[in-house]
C-alpha cells in the first residue's frame, strides 16, 4: 500500500482491506437483512447447548417487534434493555430497530438512583429485564415513562442449566406485564409493520459519566454502529462463519457493538455464556470454536488464573482484543507465552461507538520507550485522529497534545444536551480528553487523561461518584478518589480520606461503607486515611499528586 503521509497508518493494514465499505450509511435493519438473505440457516446465535439460525432469530425478533408495536412502542421511542450477555439481549436490540425505536443500554447492576437517571433522562417508555430484577427495577423508575417491564430468564433458550451459570433454587415469577419468551411465541409468525428507517436515526442510547455534572447520553446512529462494526470486523479480517464470543458485557458500548452487532451483521454466530464466568467462558472457547472476541483485561487476566487452561481451549482462535482498561506489556507476553496467542490492544469511547484505534492483527504493539506505555494501535478505516496542542493546531509526531477524532463512527451528540456537545464536539470533531503521542507511522500511545476517569476492569468509574459515596459517611471531611495501576484490574479505584475532627473511621470501615453504596466495580480497593489532602491555592484538592505520589514507579 502506498504509503499516505497524511494517515501514515495506513500502510499497517492488512492486505486487500476496502476501506470504501465502512464510508457507505446504511441502516442495522438492512445490514441484518443482507445478511439473513444471504444464509438463512446459518447460525446466527449459540447459546450452551441451543443454536439458533440466522432465519429463527429473524422471526423471533420479528414477533417481538410487532408485540412492542402492539404495546405503543413507535418509531423514534426508547426501551431500556437491564440484561446480562444473553439471547435475549440480540433479539430484543433487533426488535427494537425493526420498529424504529431505540435501545437504552442500562447496566444490570444499577438500581436506585444510578438506574432512575438514564430511564427518566431517556424518556425509556419501557424496560426488557431478568425476571430476579422486577421489584427492584419498578421501585427504582416509579413515575417515570416507563410503563411496563417486560422480564426474562436466563435459563431461557438452553437447557443444560450448567450449575456453574445457574444456581439451583426455586423459579422467579415472570413480571405482572409478561414474559419475553412467552410474548414472543404467543406472537410467533407475525412481522411489525414496515417503518421507514434512516441511517441517521438513533440505534443505541448509551450513557456515560462526565467529570462534573449528570451522566450524558450519547447518540449512536444506525450510520455509527454499522460504521465501526463493519470498520472493526474488516480490520480484524472476521469473514462469513467466524464465532464470535460475546465476552465483553453488551451494557457496555464495546460488548453492544463489537461483539454482538458485530458477530449479527457480519454473518457470524454470536456465542453467548451469560454473566462473565472464567470457567464458563473457556469451556466456550472450545465448545463453539470461538475464533475471535473482545474483552477487558480483567477476563484475560480471571482465564490465566485458571489452572486447567491451556492452549487446547484457544485451538480455533484467529485473533483476541481487548479494550476498555491499560493492558501492562507483561500481562500480554504471560498470555501468549502460555497460550500462544497475543493479546491485540483497541480504544474506543461511547462518543466513538466503540473500537477506533487497535493494534492490527497479527502486528506487535511497540512500546514507547520512555514510559513503558503499550501503543492502543492506529486509527481504523474511516477515522481521521490528530494530536492537538493547546492552540488547536496538529503537533509533530513524538510530540503530547489531546486526541481529537472525526468520522462516521462518531456520534452527532449527547441526547438532550447541546452544551456538552458544542463543548466536547465542536465542528463534529470529538475531544477525547486523552493525552496522547503519535508517531510517525501512526501509532497512538495514551499518555495521561485530561478527565480523572478511572478505567477498571473495563469499566468507567468516575471519582466524583465515589467521593460522594465516602461524603455521606459522618466522619469524613474530605475525600479524592484516584486510579492506579493494577494488573488484573487495568486501574483500581483507591481513595484517600481525611476525618472530621474527634471522629475515628478504620480504612475497612470506610471501604465497606462506599461498597454498599456502590456498583461492585466502583468499590474503593484501598482507603488511605490521611491528615490533610493535598490542594491548589484554591482550595482544590490535586488529585494528580495523589496518584502520581502512590503510582508503583514512585513507589519502587
Amino acid at each position: 500500500m502506498t504509503r499516505d503521509e497524511s494517515r501514515p497508518w495506513r500502510a499497517l493494514y492488512r492486505p486487500g482491506l476496502d476501506e470504501s465499505a465502512v464510508l457507505q450509511p446504511t441502516s442495522l435493519v438492512e445490514a441484518w437483512r443482507r445478511r439473513v438473505d444471504a444464509a438463512p440457516d446459518r447460525v446466527a446465535i449459540a447459546y450452551f447447548d441451543t443454536a439458533l439460525t440466522a432465519r429463527e432469530v429473524d422471526r423471533m425478533s420479528d414477533a417481538l417487534g410487532a408485540a412492542l408495536q402492539d404495546r405503543g412502542v413507535g418509531s423514534g421511542e426508547h426501551v431500556g434493555i437491564h440484561l446480562q450477555n444473553v439471547p435475549q439481549y440480540a433479539i430484543a436490540m433487533l426488535a427494537l430497530w425493526k420498529i424504529g425505536a431505540a435501545a437504552v443500554v442500562l447496566n444490570p447492576m444499577y438500581f436506585g438512583r444510578e438506574l432512575r437517571m438514564p430511564v427518566e433522562d431517556s424518556g425509556a417508555v419501557g424496560i426488557i429485564a431478568t425476571d430476579a430484577d422486577v421489584p427492584a427495577i419498578r421501585d427504582s423508575v416509579a413515575g417515570t415513562r416507563a410503563g411496563w417491564i417486560l422480564s426474562t430468564s436466563e435459563r431461557d433458550l438452553q437447557t443444560r442449566n450448567d450449575p456453574r451459570a445457574f444456581a439451583p433454587g426455586q423459579t422467579v415469577d415472570a413480571s405482572v406485564d409478561g414474559d419475553l419468551m412467552t410474548v414472543i411465541s404467543e406472537n410467533a409468525g407475525r412481522s411489525p409493520e414496515p417503518v421507514t428507517i434512516s441511517p441517521d436515526d438513533l440505534a443505541l442510547l448509551t450513557y456515560t459519566s462526565g467529570t462534573t455534572g449528570p451522566p450524558k447520553g450519547a447518540m449512536n446512529s444506525h450510520a455509527n454502529v454499522a460504521a465501526v462494526a463493519r470498520s472493526f470486523a474488516d480490520f480484524v479480517g472476521v469473514v462469513p462463519g467466524d464465532v464470535v464470543l460475546a465476552i465483553a458485557p453488551l451494557f457496555h458500548i464495546t460488548g453492544a457493538v463489537i461483539n454482538a452487532t458485530l458477530g449479527l451483521i457480519e454473518d457470524a454466530t454470536l456465542v453467548f455464556a451469560g454473566r462473565f464466568r472464567p470457567e464458563v467462558t473457556l469451556d466456550a472457547f472450545s465448545e463453539h470454536g470461538v475464533t475471535y472476541t473482545i474483552g477487558s483485561i480483567t477476563a484475560y487476566n480471571a482465564l490465566m488464573r485458571l489452572e486447567e487452561a491451556g492452549p487446547e481451549h484457544f485451538a480455533s482462535v484467529k485473533t483476541l482484543y481487548s479494550g476498555g482498561a491499560p493492558i501492562p506489556p507483561s500481562t500480554v507476553d504471560r498470555f501468549r507465552q502460555r497460550f500462544g496467542h497475543y493479546i491485540h490492544n483497541g480504544y474506543g469511547m461511547t462518543e466513538t461507538t466503540s473500537g477506533v484505534i487497535a493494534v492490527p492483527p497479527g502486528a506487535r504493539a511497540p512500546v514507547d520507550e520512555s514510559s513503558g506505555t503499550l501503543s492502543i494501535g492506529v486509527p481504523l478505516p474511516g477515522i481521521d485522529a490528530q494530536v492537538v496542542g493547546l492552540d488547536g493546531r496538529t503537533v509533530s509526531p513524538g510530540e503530547q497534545g489531546e486526541l481529537v477524532l472525526s468520522g462516521p463512527q462518531i456520534v452527532s451528540g449527547y441526547w438532550r444536551n447541546e452544551e456538552a456537545t458544542r463543548s466536547t464536539m465542536p465542528g463534529g470533531r470529538l475531544h477525547t480528553g486523552d493525552v496522547a503521542v503519535m508517531d510517525s507511522d501512526g501509532w497512538v500511545y495514551l499518555v495521561d487523561r485530561l478527565k480523572d476517569q478511572i478505567n477498571s476492569s473495563g469499566y468507567k468509574v468516575w471519582p466524583r461518584e465515589v467521593e460522594d459515596a465516602l461524603y455521606e459517611h459522618d466522619a469524613v471531611f474530605e475525600a479524592a478518589v484516584v486510579g492506579l495501576p493494577d494488573e488484573y484490574r487495568g486501574e483500581k479505584v483507591v481513595a484517600f480520606a481525611s476525618l472530621k475532627a474527634g471522629r475515628a473511621a478504620t480504612e475497612d470501615e470506610l471501604i465497606a461503607f462506599a461498597g454498599s453504596r456502590l456498583a461492585a466495580y466502583k468499590r474503593p480497593v484501598e482507603v488511605h486515611v490521611v491528615a490533610e489532602l493535598p490542594k491548589t491555592q484554591t482550595g482544590k484538592i490535586r488529585r494528580r499528586e495523589l496518584r502520581d505520589e502512590h503510582s508503583p514507579s514512585r513507589s519502587s
